[in-house]
C-alpha cells in the first residue's frame, strides 16, 4: 500500500474512518494492489477457476455436435461460427463468480476491514473487478485451445485477432459492474447466481452467439437480438477472427461497455458504502 499522510495515520489511531479523498492515479494503484490480492489466492484455492475451465469445453461439444448439423449442414463449418459466438457468451458467464464472491466477501466481514485502511472507497471494488481477469484469461484460453483441436482456424491477421479479444475483454469488464451490483443487492451469495441467470440467459441466448443469421427467428425477437449488445460483440469478435465485414458492431459494442460502466459504477460504490 501507498505510504499514509499525516492525517490518515491520525485518523488509524483515533479509530476514525481515514481520508477518502484520493487521487484518480493512487485509487488505480490501490485497486491494482488488491487485484494482486484476489489473484494471489487462486494459488491457494485453484478450484475456483474449476467452472471456467470446464464450462467452455462443455458448452463448445454441446453447442457443436447438438446444432452443427441443422445450423450449418456440417460441424466443422458451424465451429467457424460458433466458437467467435462463444467468446461472447463467456465473456457474459464468466462475470457471474464474480458477484458471488463478492457476496461472500462481504458476509465474511473481508470488506470491513477494507475501509480501516487509507485507501480510496472505490478501490476494493475496482480490485475485485481487475482481479477476476483471471477467470476472463482462463476461459478464452481454453475456450480457443480447444476450439482448435477440434479444427477452428483464424482467417484474419493476428492484429484483428487481438482486436477480437481485446473488444471481448472490455466488455467483460463493463458487464463485471452489473454483477458486482448483483453481488452488492444480493441478501447472500447463495441467491446471487439464481440472480445472475436472470439477467445473463436472455442476453446471451437471445442473441447471434448461437445462430449468425437471425432472419428466422420471429419479428419480437429479431428487434431484441438487433439491440442486444451481446449480437454486436458477437458478431464483431466473428468478423474480426474469421472473416467479414465489422460494420459499426465494434463501435456498438464499445458504447455499450461505455453506457453498462457510466450507469452501473455509481450505483455500486453508493451500495457499497451503505452496505459494506
Amino acid at each position: 500500500m501507498s505510504t499514509m499522510t499525516a492525517d490518515t495515520a491520525s485518523a488509524v489511531r483515533t479509530g476514525a474512518e481515514p481520508p477518502r479523498r484520493v487521487s484518480p492515479r493512487r485509487t488505480l494503484s490501490h485497486g491494482l494492489t488488491l487485484a494482486w490480492r484476489n489473484i494471489a489466492q487462486l494459488k491457494h484455492s485453484p478450484e475456483k477457476l474449476l467452472d471456467v475451465t470446464l464450462m467452455p469445453i462443455v458448452f463448445l461439444l454441446l453447442f457443436l455436435y447438438v446444432f452443427g448439423g441443422a445450423v450449418a449442414g456440417d460441424t466443422h463449418s458451424y465451429l467457424q461460427k460458433l466458437l467467435p459466438g462463444l467468446v461472447a457468451q463467456m465473456a457474459m458467464f464468466a462475470t457471474m463468480g464474480l458477484g458471488t464472491a463478492l457476496a461472500e466477501d462481504i458476509q465474511k466481514g473481508v470488506f470491513d476491514r477494507f475501509r480501516s485502511l487509507p485507501i480510496a472507497r472505490s478501490a476494493p471494488l475496482i480490485g475485485t473487478v481487475l482481479g477476476d481477469t483471471v477467470r476472463f484469461l482462463m476461459v478464452v484460453t481454453v475456450l480457443v485451445g480447444f476450439g482448435t483441436a477440434l479444427g477452428f482456424r483464424f482467417h484474419t491477421d493476428p492484429l484483428s485477432v487481438l482486436g477480437a479479444f481485446a473488444l471481448a475483454y472490455v466488455f467483460y469488464l463493463a458487464v463485471s459492474w452489473v454483477s458486482v451490483l448483483v453481488g452488492l443487492l444480493a441478501p447472500g451469495p447463495e441467491t446471487v447466481q439464481g440472480l445472475a441467470f436472470l439477467w445473463v440467459m436472455p442476453l446471451t441466448f437471445g442473441s447471434s452467439v448461437l445462430v449468425p443469421d437471425t432472419s428466422t427467428m420471429p419479428g419480437w425477437l429479431q428487434a431484441w437480438t438487433k439491440v442486444n449488445p451481446v449480437t454486436h460483440l458477437a458478431d464483431a469478435v466473428r468478423a474480426l477472427t474469421t472473416g467479414g465485414p465489422v460494420g459499426n458492431h465494434v463501435w456498438y459494442t464499445l458504447a455499450w461497455a461505455a453506457g453498462i460502466v457510466l450507469v452501473t459504477f455509481p450505483i455500486a460504490i453508493r451500495m457499497y458504502n451503505r452496505r459494506a
